[in-house]
Parts: structure tokens; C-alpha cells; sequence
């Protein structure tokens, strides 16, 4: 028999939350997290916009993104330890969806369906998206979703917060990269690291983000999960701003959000995202800046001209973990017992890393999820021919 051991392979932030909720929830085994780059750079959460909404599309996503929002209100109490204190500093300003003539139809029937699945969402008319946003032109716009529980929190801080917090409960941590998945009989009996150290185990996590499918095929296993480059801008605004801005996401694709002043003297800055829906897969880390110029400034200065000011700070690019239907694997594999999934989630793993953590937590001790249902995520869905699919992605 294998040790009561279990191993997570990957330790951002799903990772880290499956850690910490096993060690948090009851279970006594050892658990242990493998993370090949203690640095981080290129971890999916470290280079993250950091965005938690309610605004989804199906009742699976919704339920997920509500423990979220729940569990993030309370992150830095909750994850504060003797040697670390988090400051994610979660700013619940909302995510404020922008409706014009092309997507009007679209977003009045999800905002019926959000409603209908019990999401708190606000439909508003283009007075009240003045009030919310002063300087935005709202000329062709028809009305807005908002999301008044919604908001955004510090990527950086989040990550630090769960491996702290997962360590203190009694996760150990190990550097090294996973380069054999033992198998005997049709089940995982554990890991072997690239130094030659084994980790037998009884269970074995994939959490290792947009390199998921990497690891299952020590297995043998295909994954359908592709890394996808996605760009991240900074910009100074030229003076404080006098308000804050929700979370802002123009019909058009771009969305911003504002990156505050963390001590007294530091510049009042936003952080600009766009998705390039047919951005080649592969494990990219390289920022394309001619993307700021072509792709990102003009719409953002068509929607709010006030920006013309703002200066380019830095460019980055982070990965995605990306699906066929963009939705996250979450269990055991079909083809493996003892090979658990946390894989997929589309841009949205730090989102959902609260809900992913307690689910997966606790299929692992008691062999269901019933906390947070995540049925709809099967991961063996693709196998089946079926997909899970969800219009509110962005």
C-alpha cells in the first residue's frame, strides 16, 4: 500500500489552495506540494490580472466564482501567518460589462440567466454608467451589467498567501520537477523528481497549469490543455485619479482595471488587458509591444479619451491554460486512478482557486464534492464527446 501521502504537482495558486485546504479540512496524511521554479516568474497566477466575478454564463461557473468572492473577502485574515501577513487587498469595485448595438442581445440574455441563477448582478442604463465611470463616451452605448461583489485582487500576493498559509498548516514544499509518474495496476503510486528523489503517494495532482499536458503524458495520458500567450499592459495615469475604476470591459474586448498606489509617492496606474482570440498555442513568454499600439490604445482612448496621457509602463505576457470549451478539468482521470486534475481554467485560475481548493480537497479524503458541485467540469467530458460550454468568457 502507498503512504497517505498525496502529492500536488505545481504550486501556484490552485495548488497552493489544494494544500492548504487538504491540511485545513482534516485531512492527517502528508501532504506535499512539487513546484520546479520557486521564483515563479512564469507561473499563470504570478503574471495574472488578478480579476474574481460572478458574471458567468452557467450555474457550474457561477457557483465556483460566489465561493470565491466569499473566501477573498476574507483572504488576508484568513491566509495571515506568524512569518507572513497577505496584503491581496481585494477591491470589490466591480465588473462593469459595456453593451453597444453588436453584443446588446448577448449580454441582456445572460445578465437574465445570471439573475434566474442567483449571480448579484445590476442592470444599468447609461446615466448610471456615467455615475459609475465619469470620463467614459458612452455615446453608442445601450446599457451595462454590473457586478457590485466583483472586483480584483493583487496576483502576487494571492500566490504568496496560499504557499505561506498552505506551509504553515503542514504542507511541505519541495523544488523539483516531476520527470516520472509511477503507474502499477491502473492506478498513480506516485512521482519521481529529476534528482532522483521518489515521492510515493496515493494520490497524484496535476496543478501544473498550462504545462498540464506535459506532465500527463509521463502517463502516457493526452490532455487537451494548450498554453496561449496572453498580453498584460501597464500605464501611469498623469495625476490621481479622482475616482476608482471598476473592472471595465469594453464590447470591443479590451478591459482595464486600476492598479493602486501601494505606498504614499506611487504613481496612480491601470492594467490593460485584451484576449487575441486566435493567438497561436505554445509556450510563448515573449511581449509583443506593437500589441499596445495596434491592438489595445486605440480602443481603450475610444472608450475613455481621458487616457491619452496615460504612459506605457511595461508589457508582459503569462500564460493561459487553455480547453477546447474553455473550461477547467477538475477530478480523477478516467484512464488513471489516483490522477486527479486542476488543469484548464482559461485565464480564470485564480479566480476560482478558492472553490477549486475546497472541491478537490475534499474528493481527495471523502471521494466526492459536495460543497462546491464541479460535475460539470468532468474531465472526461472531451473523451465522451460532450463539452461544457459558457458564454461569459473574456
Amino acid at each position: 500500500m502507498p503512504p497517505d501521502r498525496i502529492v500536488i504537482v505545481g504550486g501556484g495558486v490552485v495548488g497552493s489552495s489544494i494544500a492548504w485546504h487538504l491540511r485545513t479540512g482534516g485531512f492527517e496524511g502528508e501532504v506535499v506540494v512539487v513546484e520546479r521554479d520557486p521564483t515563479y516568474r512564469r507561473a499563470s497566477s504570478f503574471l495574472a490580472m488578478g480579476g474574481v466575478r460572478q458574471q458567468f454564463g452557467s450555474a457550474a461557473n457561477i457557483r465556483l466564482a460566489q465561493y470565491s468572492v466569499r473566501f477573498y473577502e476574507r483572504f488576508d485574515n484568513a491566509m495571515r501567518t506568524p512569518e507572513h501577513r497577505p496584503r491581496a487587498w481585494f477591491r470589490q469595485r466591480g465588473y462593469l460589462f459595456l453593451a453597444n448595438d453588436d453584443n446588446a442581445g448577448r449580454l441582456e440574455r445572460r445578465y437574465e440567466r445570471q439573475r434566474a441563477l442567483g449571480a448579484r448582478v445590476e442592470r444599468v442604463d447609461v446615466d448610471a454608467i456615467r455615475s459609475l465611470v465619469p470620463d467614459l463616451a458612452v455615446d453608442d452605448l445601450r446599457f451595462g451589467v454590473f457586478g457590485p461583489d466583483d472586483g480584483y485582487a493583487n496576483p502576487r500576493e494571492v500566490l504568496a498567501g496560499f504557499r505561506h498559509a498552505a506551509a504553515a498548516a503542514g504542507a511541505a514544499c519541495v523544488t523539483g520537477e516531476v520527470t516520472h509518474l509511477g503507474v502499477a495496476a491502473g492506478r498513480v503510486r506516485g512521482v519521481t523528481l529529476q534528482d532522483g528523489t521518489e515521492l510515493e503517494a496515493r494520490a497524484v495532482v496535476n496543478a501544473a497549469g498550462p504545462f498540464a499536458a506535459r506532465l500527463a503524458a509521463l502517463a502516457d495520458l493526452e490532455l487537451p490543455v494548450q498554453p496561449v500567450r496572453q498580453h498584460l499592459f501597464r500605464c501611469a495615469l498623469p495625476h490621481r485619479w479622482p475616482y476608482r475604476f471598476p473592472v471595465v470591459i469594453d464590447p470591443g474586448g479590451v478591459h482595464w482595471r486600476h492598479d493602486d498606489p501601494v505606498v504614499s509617492g506611487d504613481p496612480d496606474r491601470i492594467i490593460v488587458a485584451r484576449t487575441r482570440l486566435d493567438e497561436p498555442p505554445g509556450e510563448n513568454f515573449e511581449c509583443d509591444r506593437d500589441r499596445w499600439t495596434g491592438d489595445f490604445r486605440p480602443p481603450l482612448l475610444a472608450r475613455l479619451p481621458a487616457f491619452e496621457a496615460a504612459e506605457l509602463v511595461e508589457g508582459w505576457a503569462g500564460l493561459y491554460e487553455m480547453t477546447p470549451d474553455h473550461n477547467p478539468l477538475l477530478g480523477e482521470h478516467p484512464q488513471l486512478e489516483g490522477f486527479y486534475l486542476a488543469n484548464g481554467f482559461s485565464g480564470h485560475g485564480l479566480m476560482m482557486a478558492p472553490a477549486t481548493g475546497a472541491a478537490l480537497a475534499e474528493l481527495l479524503t471523502t471521494g466526492a464534492s459536495t460543497r462546491v458541485d464541479i460535475r460539470a467540469f468532468d474531465p472526461g467530458r472531451f473523451a465522451r464527446g460532450t463539452e461544457f460550454r459558457d458564454d461569459a468568457m473574456i
